[in-house]
Order: C-alpha cells, then structure tokens, then sequence
C-alpha cells in the first residue's frame, strides 16, 4: 500500500465540550488538543478491529481467516467456532416440517409434483444462501449455453448461486395390468387386486387417500404379456436359479415368483430372462420380517407395526450392475436431443411387484398345472427431470465438495428419499446462517438434490456424463445421502479414504436417544420387538426369526463389524447417487443413515405406507435421527471443504487394497484355478510405502503453511503499524505539533502525553458502548475513516504481492491435496470391467449378480467366481497392477 501523498484532513468546524468542563487553556490550544485525541482514538480504534479481523489470533488453522468475515467480538468464524455453531443449528421441528411438505403427496419422478418440489428445494437453496431473486425461473435444459455454464462457471463463482437442471430421459409410467389364475380349460379361476389396498378409517389418511395414485409396476419394465406356469426362484439369486436348473427345473416359457431380498430386483428378472422365463412377479415375504410379524403377536399397518399383507414393493428393475442412467444414452447426458439406443439394461420380459397378500394364493397353485396370465402395459415416453443445484463459492473456488440427495419418491417416500431431504435441508439451513455470521469455506461446496434415482440413479449419472471433466478436474469428495432413517440403528459407507473420517466425525455426534453415547454407538443399536408374546425381554431370535433370514443377517453383520480393518465402515456398492462419481470417475464417496434390523417396525419399503405416519409412529417419532444425521453429513461436509490438507486416508486404503488381496488369494485356494498374486501384492506393498511419505509430507506442508502465514501476519501488522505512525505524525504536524521519532516504545502513538486524554478513553468523547450524556456529542472527523478502510482493503488477503514464501507453501499443500484426489482416480480403467465397460473403477462395483452389495477388485474377483478362468484371472491381476504401480509414482511428490 502507497502512503498517500496528502492524507485526508478533519473537516472545519468546532468541536462542542461538555458544558461542565473546568477551566480551559486557550480555545486553539485546547481544540488542537481535542481534534488529536479524537483523531488519534479512532485511529486506534479501527485499527485494532480491524487487525483483530485480519489476525488467525493465537494460531493458523485457517489460512483464509484473513479475510474480512467476523462473527462476534472481530473474530474469523472457521475451524471449531464454525463446527460449534453449525451442529447448534438443525432443529427437529424445522426437519418434521420438511418431511410433511415433501411427503405430503407422491412425487414420482417426472411428475408435476416432482417439479414442484424440485422449485421448492430452489426455493430453501435461495432463501438460505441468500441468493438474489431472479427476474425468471432458473431453469436450464441440459446442453443449453444456459445448463453448461450454470455448472462450468462454478470454479469462477464469487457469490452462491442455484438452478434447475433438465434432462430428458426414457423412462416410462404404468397403463393397464393384470394378474390371474387360469384353470386347464382356459378360465379365470382368480384375479388379483394389483393395488395396494389401505384400510380405511383414518389411521393413515395419507395412505388411504392415494393408494393408487401410483399404481403397482416396475421402473422400466418391458410392457407385454405372458401366460406360462408357475416356479418359485426363492429370491432369485444367481446361485438360486443355478440350484433350479441343477435339479432339472425348465424355467423356459415359465412365470417366476421370487421375494425380495438378497439383491438388486431387476438382477432377480435377469437371472430369470437369461434362462428363458416369460415374466417375473417380485413379493414382500413375511419371513423377511424377523421378529416383527404376525405370527410372533404384532398387528399388521396401520394397526400395528407389523407389515401389511396388502404393501408391495415398487423400483426399477433395469440390470444396474450392467449400467445405471437413462437406458438410452449409456456413457453420456440425455439431451433432447440425443441419439438414442434401444438400451440394452433394462428387461425383455416384463414383470410386476405384488403383495404378500397375492403371492400366498399364488404359491399354492405352483405344480398344479394351471397357469399364470400376467400383463403389464407400460408407456415408455422421454420424460423431463429436474436436478436442482446451489453453490457456496469458496476461497479456493476450482477445489468442489459435492453433497447430494435424491428428492424423487416412489409414491409419498416419507423415509425414502424424504428423510435424506429433510436432513440435507437442515444442513442448508445451516450453512446458510453460517455464512450470514460470516463464514465462507476453503473449498467451493456443491449442493445438489438429484432427480429420477428412483428410476435407476438417473439425475445424477446424466450430470456426471454431462460433466465428466469438470468432476474430474475439480470435484475432491461426494457425500451421499439416500434415507436418513428407516430404523435403529446407523451405517455408514464410504471409500476407504473417507472411512476414518466418516467413524471420527460420528463418535462427536451425541447419540439421537441415549445419553452419554455418540452417534457411532448406534451402530450396534437394535430394534426394540422381540415378539409380542415376549414381554419384557429380547428372546431367543433363533426362536423368532426364520433360520435362513437370521442366518444372512448375521453374515452381513460380521462382514460390516470387519469392515474398513475394523472400523465399520464398509465399501459402498450401488443403489444410490454415488455410484457415478465413485465407480465410473473417481471421486472418494460416502453414504449413511439409520437402516432397519431384525427387531425394528417393518419398513414398508417402496410402498404407499412408507409414509408421514408410518415415520413419526414409528421410525423417528422426535425427528432426533434426522437432526443426528444432518449434524454428521454437516460436520463431514465443512472437515473436507475447510481442512488444508483434505482428510483423505490414502494409507488406510492402501491396507484396505491388500485386505482385498487376501479376499482374491483365498478364494484362488478354493477353486482349482493356478493364479499368481505376487506381482499384484509387490505393486501394493510399494504403494504403502508411497502414501506413508505422503503422510509425512501432507504433515509437513500443512505445517509449513501455517508457519508462512504467521510470519507474513507478524510483518504485515508492522508494515501496518509503521503507516499509520507516519499518517499520524502528519496528522500532528499540520496540528503544529511535534511528533515523536520511533525508537521509545508507545511513543508515537502515547495519547496521554497531550493532555485532556486519558489512557482507553477521551475528555468529553464518548467511548464505543459507553452512553451519550447530556453535553458529550461525537465528532465529525471527515472522511479519514473511509480513507482507512480503503488503505486496510488493499492489504486484504487478495492483493497480488503476497510473499514466496506463501505462494511456496501453498502451492506445496496443492501439490499434495491434488496427490490425495489422485488416490481414487487412479483406481480408474478406461477399458472399464469386463462386460460391463461403463463401470470403470477396479478397486469395488457393484457385484455383477448383487447390484447393491460391493465386490472388491471386481474383474479380478469375477474372473474366479463367474468365469473360473486363471488366464482371465492373471490378466486381471496384470490391469490392477500396472495401474497401481502408477498411482504408487503420482504419489511421489
């Protein structure tokens, strides 16, 4: 900053004294004596505040702390006093009244209602962000000038800003169905009620009101008819239907019944298309219950929490470990104007959800030798969907923490996705009265609230085909959330870099319910009913439960406690809006929320009855579990976005990586397969070593920074003081007066050598907070206040001449936190895996048969499982590799 070659002076006129004042010297020597002390005070004054907004006070966590955003008393609001105040913020009432808003009617993706709440969000995003209003509905079509810039411009944003995206997908709605039993002469012995039927009575108004408002169907399911025998698949699993065929069963020409349970849907209608099936029919078993049934003594919804007889489960039923998205556009966006496919993930037969209700009569006609008529006319259309997306620009704008959560329903979906939305519009809130105190994060945050998942992750895979590069380049971390609460007890997913993270920042939230115990604790939490009939005690669930169900339960209960070296946290499959960043860019994800065990109220998933009711009865009656999940996605959310060194455990993965191995090594051990695993193991082992020196360095370069940045703060507050002692002594010159040369401590700025002033405050002046008597008034000092401003916001921490030695330390943790993003994406084949090229990442998918549950080292592990072949196997091995080998290298920094 120039000194100015005339500094301004006070404005002309005299200054009144208060009325008591004893006697005076002569009136120039006194007014010159006022005039300095006011002057000089002031000065004082704002420099003191305003160094005091420029200073990381007793340390540098913060590295943008400099910049002029103040919460109270002058200081910066970061680091903790930022955490603190945001996870005082969700509310429980503000989440009921959201979830009541949204799950009020059926929002099915592609809906009025859908855009309405797609505005709405808008809405909460331009009234928290403080968003200036717009002449005009920000409502862009994807591909348009409009929708490209809105997010190519995120990297040059200053000031948060929101807007809809539009894109145009396949999906279809249901026309006509039906379901019938005919006898061996042709006629209709029984026709089943499709639709969920609600008792009526008002016990569940919302239920009751729109039980066929949307009716029982498949998400993208083949429209057509079949007619064929009956054969139950159990729950349709690959090793299901190999049983099947091994004991001489021809599903050719046939319907299949199986439950749900054990993987994706639409892999149940695979596994029956690829071995000749004519249509598939998909119900809701009461054994998949566990201790919450009839038979154990619990009355069935609305009159109880058992499940109703009448619920069936609606989703799509594309082949999602094939590809997830629009059927037609596979690898890039849904444009109006797109080439379009045929699309080879979804099914060639259709097939129909149906109740427990209908399935029981089904079941007993299997082997009878009448026959299963099925229709299911669909209408297949392109159908616009809206992505609504906000942004909070950050200090380092081309650095972007994406969090997301799909808002489209099934029908009312109290629990899924609105529980999630409810919590994401907590955290909205919250980051918006955050940066109403002040508060601007290090890294530009993304909010993102995703459309037609339901369908098949639509909303967020055509944005990520959209913008692939963009992501790639900018995007650090995804944090996901689906359903916030559907029962007791928490899980949480992650990459294994967001593990730690995920655990850590959960043992700070306190427990939802239980006193003394955190948020992570729930994760051993269980339903409360074990058996109606067993009042006062857990039971024997061996007794409760059926044996197969209890028997899968406690194996994913294992694997899970065993999870990420014992942390928990597992490895996140599909079914959910991460899937496109993880598994086909790159990016370090994450997903949670409280899920449903063996003892909690029956989640009726997919269903009219997962509804307003059903979760304030039962599921969250106190909305605590929403308020605990938005404070945990909220405190992940400002550690990745305001931490220096982003907190990214490339180690932690790296062991996780060989873990893996030992996977792949024991089921070689099983199988008659000759693979060798010792070039792969070597390439892993280097690639500890590589990440252990990028500990060290991220510890170092985070320590050197906030080192620069002291001593750039330290010699800026004297370059500082310096000025303003030579301002002030023009000041006291033109006043005829004599100033004092630097050297004696305090002397240039000593107020109580000239009289009338003394020390903290002036003859007559008021000071700041003091209250204005009779007699006191404030002076005009002119316009030098404002020419202080001026001179201190050149100083500001965006003035060009900052020191090598901080550009040096912060190009060195970019350096770094670019190494750390890198982790994730270098576990990125562009051949992709193998028969399912779209995903392309080859440390976990989708299991190629589960479509929710991971496989780790998925071409490997397939290689042996699937096609038991070592040649396949070693070239696998050979992929992951080389590619290891080369993040190993780009770790070097």
């Amino acid at each position: 900053m120039d000194e100015p070659k005339q500094p301004y002076p006070p404005e002309k006129g005299a200054l009144p004294v208060p009325s008591t004042s004893p006697a005076q010297p002569k009136p120039h020597v006194l007014l010159r004596r006022i005039g300095t002390c006011v002057l000089l005070a002031l000065t004082l004054v704002a420099f003191h505040k305003s160094w005091d907004r420029a200073t990381v006070h007793n340390d540098v966590e913060h590295p943008w702390a400099l910049d002029d955003h103040t919460h109270g008393h002058g200081k910066p609001l970061y680091g903790k006093a930022a955490e603190d105040l945001f996870l005082s913020i969700p509310d429980a009432a503000s989440a009921r009244a959201t979830s009541r808003l949204f799950a009020s009617k059926p929002h099915l993706a592609g809906s009025s209602q859908d855009l309405i709440t797609a505005k709405a969000v808008l809405s909460h995003l331009t009234s928290s962000l403080s968003i200036p209003a717009s002449p005009s509905l920000p409502l862009y079509a994807a591909g348009s000038p409009a929708s490209r810039n809105a997010t190519l411009s995120i990297p040059h944003l200053t000031h948060p800003t929101a807007w809809i995206d539009e894109y145009y997908p396949v999906m279809n709605t249901p026309l006509d169905r039906s379901l019938e039993i005919i006898s061996e002469d042709g006629e209709v012995v029984w026709k089943a009620e499709l639709e969920e039927v609600v008792p009526g009575g008002g016990e569940d108004a919302d239920a009751e009101k729109y039980a066929e408002a949307v009716p029982a169907f498949h998400g993208l399911s083949r429209g057509g008819e079949a007619e064929g025998r009956l054969v139950y698949a159990h729950y349709g699993r690959k090793e299901d239907y190999d049983e099947l065929e091994a004991k001489g069963v021809d599903l050719n020409g046939s319907i299949v019944i199986t439950r749900y349970g054990g993987i994706f849907r639409g892999l149940k209608v695979k596994g029956a298309q690829d071995r000749g099936a004519a249509a598939v029919l998909i119900y809701s078993d009461p054994r998949d219950d566990g201790t919450v049934t009839v038979k154990n003594g619990y009355k069935p919804y609305p009159f109880g929490p058992a499940r109703s007889p009448h619920s069936l489960q609606r989703g799509s039923v594309q082949f999602l470990s094939l590809y997830p998205g629009d059927p037609t556009t596979p690898g890039y966006p849904a444009y109006p104007n797109a080439t379009r496919t045929s699309g080879s993930n979804i099914p060639d037969i259709p097939s129909i959800p149906i109740s427990w209700a209908n399935a029981e009569v089904l079941l007993k006609e299997e082997g009878t030798g009448k026959k299963i008529r099925l229709v299911n006319h669909v209408d297949d259309k392109v159908t616009p969907i809206w992505n609504t997306m906000g942004v909070i620009p950050g200090h380092i704008r081309d650095e972007v923490v994406v969090v997301g959560n799909h808002r489209d329903a099934q029908v009312l979906g109290a629990t899924d996705p609105t529980s999630g939305t409810a919590s994401l519009h907590e955290v909205i809130q919250a980051l918006g009265i955050l940066s109403q105190k002040g508060w601007k994060p290090l890294r530009t945050i993304l909010i993102a609230s995703w459309d037609a998942e339901e369908y098949g992750l639509i909303g967020s895979t055509e944005w990520g085909e959209d913008f692939p590069e963009f992501i790639d380049k900018h995007v650090v971390a995804y944090l996901n959330l689906d359903s916030s609460v559907s029962g007791s007890r928490f899980h949480a997913s992650a990459s294994p870099s967001l593990a730690h993270l995920s655990r850590s920042t959960a043992e700070l939230i306190p427990h939802p319910t239980v006193p003394g115990k955190t948020l992570w604790d729930a994760s051993n939490d269980r339903g409360p009913l074990f058996g109606a009939l067993n009042e006062g005690g857990e039971g024997n669930l061996t007794d409760l439960v059926d044996a197969e169900v209890l028997k899968m339960y406690e194996e994913e209960e294992r694997e899970r406690k065993l999870a990420a070296g014992g942390l928990g946290v597992t490895p996140l499959g599909s079914g959910s809006d991460y899937t496109v960043f993880l598994q086909r860019i790159g990016v370090a994800s994450g997903n949670e929320g409280f899920t449903s065990t063996l003892s909690d109220p029956v989640y009726h998933y997919h269903s009219v009855f997962d509804s307003q009711r059903w979760q304030e009865t039962y599921a969250d009656p106190g909305f605590v579990k929403h308020v605990a999940i938005a404070k945990h996605l909220g405190l992940q959310l400002l550690r990745i976005s305001d931490s220096i060194i982003l907190p990214l455990n490339t180690t932690h993965y790296t062991y996780e990586l060989e873990a893996y191995l030992d996977k792949v090594a024991d089921l070689i051990t099983t199988s008659s397969l000759d693979v060798n695993l010792s070039p792969l193991r070597k390439s892993i082992h280097s690639l500890q070593k590589s990440s252990v020196k990028l500990d060290h360095a991220k510890s170092k370069a985070e320590a050197d920074l906030k080192k620069a940045l002291k001593k750039w703060r330290k010699k800026k507050g004297k370059k500082l003081r310096k000025k303003l002692r030579k301002i002030i002594c023009r000041i006291k010159k033109r006043l005829g007066m004599k100033c004092h040369k630097k050297g004696k401590k305090g002397d240039a700025l000593d107020l109580e050598k000239e009289g009338h002033c003394e020390k903290g405050r002036l003859e007559g002046v008021p000071m700041v907070g003091e209250k204005v008597f009779p007699g006191m008034v404030k002076p005009r000092i002119g316009r030098y206040p404002a020419w202080l401003k001026e001179q201190q916001a050149k100083s500001a921490p965006h003035h060009p001449h900052i020191p090598p030695p901080v550009r040096h330390a912060f190009a060195r943790v970019q350096k770094i936190n670019a190494a750390l993003v890198s982790f994730e994406r270098g576990l990125i084949s562009k051949e992709g895996i193998k028969d399912r090229e779209w995903y392309k990442h080859l440390g976990v998918a989708p299991g190629k048969w589960l479509g929710y549950g991971a496989t780790t080292l998925p071409g490997l592990t397939e290689a042996i499982t699937f096609e038991r072949n070592g040649t396949l196997a070693e070239a696998e091995a050979k992929r992951l590799e080389d590619l290891i080998w080369k993040l190993a290298k780009r770790l070097d920094v």
